[in-house]
């Protein structure tokens, strides 16, 4: 099993990294455009590093997202980290919740009559 690259990015911060880089993205591109003349270039970095949480099976995620964009006189850079547990599971699938508890989650619950 594999890690679900979406689902993954979309858990991360809680899913507030993901909503930080479609808005660095916005960024970088309009000012590209407002002031690259063609000579200019954004740029961005996404960093993660990953540190077993001492011997579960869990991790914890640092990610850093390093933005520079163009502007008028030069550019603007900004970092920003944080940082995310998850389980690995199976193969190294990493989940912001263990598979166990995935699946008690996905069963229905019924009543005895």
């Amino acid at each position: 099993m594999r890690t679900n690259v979406e689902d993954f990015i979309s858990e991360l911060d809680g899913g507030v990294f993901v909503e930080k880089l479609g808005q660095a993205l916005s960024d970088v591109a309009a000012g590209t455009i407002d002031h690259g003349k063609g000579r200019k270039k954004g740029k961005i970095v996404l960093e993660l590093d990953i540190q077993q949480i001492g011997e579960s099976h869990q991790v914890q995620i640092s990610h850093t997202l390093k933005v520079s964009r163009p502007t008028l006189r030069g550019k603007a850079t900004e970092e920003d980290t944080t940082t995310t547990p998850m389980y690995v599971g199976k193969g190294g699938k990493m989940t912001i919740a263990p598979d166990a508890q995935m699946d008690f989650l996905k069963t229905q619950v019924t009543e005895e009559q």
